[in-house]
């Protein structure tokens, strides 16, 4: 992979072609065309644009997981209020692509599916940079609730064009608020806010189907 076609060259011109044309629109003709590349050339790195959403989700993760600084005096509530706000911050730049996927996900049934299966891993590591644990069945139910998490900071996020997104931030605070009066309601009153965070992360795990917003974005 070449400097032109590597991720970070390709994956603005791929949200720039969807925020005009939409998911059904989308070519690789066109995203080779608005990067200012040969076709062929975009066909070494990437097979299409499932492929692109692939390395967009991978491009995310690493970009918080680089910004994450240890913070051993900070609650679990607050450091994953911090991961949750960059993932945001991340998907910034290319918002108006990101904001037309989400409202065409209802017409991709295949796509919202496949991204579903995507929020896992991503939330998973969103927990190791929160400093939680991500691993077994324990760490699977915590990443399903993290998810239930993102996807009310996301919706929020979709209608906040505010430049220092405090909406977004409003609705983030509200859904880890809802996340610790839970497990307190469950048992947990008697365990460090840390632990309670934790505990809820399962049980506010979503049990229904696959939810038709982009969650792994």
């Amino acid at each position: 992979m070449t400097a032109l076609t590597s991720p970070d060259a390709i994956l603005p011109a791929f949200w720039r072609v969807l925020a005009e044309r939409g998911w059904h629109g989308v070519t690789m003709r066109a995203i080779a065309a608005e990067a200012g590349l040969p076709l062929a050339e975009l066909r070494r790195s990437f097979e299409g644009p499932w492929a692109l959403l692939e390395a967009h989700g991978r491009t995310v993760d690493a970009t918080v997981l680089e910004g994450t600084v240890d913070d051993p005096a900070a609650s679990a509530r607050d450091r994953l209020f911090d991961v949750v706000m960059r993932r945001l911050d991340a998907l910034q730049p290319d918002r108006a692509g990101v904001i037309r996927l989400m409202r065409d996900l209802p017409t991709a049934p295949l796509l919202a599916i496949w991204l579903s299966t995507r929020m896992l891993p991503s939330m998973a590591w969103m927990l190791e940079a929160a400093g939680l644990d991500a691993t077994g069945p324990s760490g699977l139910l915590r990443a399903k609730g993290l998810g239930a998490i993102w996807l009310a900071a996301l919706r929020a996020w979709e209608k906040d064009e505010s430049a220092d997104l405090s909406s977004t931030m409003a609705a983030l605070d509200r859904a880890l608020d809802r996340a610790d009066r839970i497990a307190r309601t469950f048992g947990f009153a008697e365990t460090s806010r840390a632990s309670a965070i934790e505990s809820e992360l399962g049980s506010n795990a979503p049990t229904g189907g696959a939810d038709p917003q982009p969650q792994a974005l």
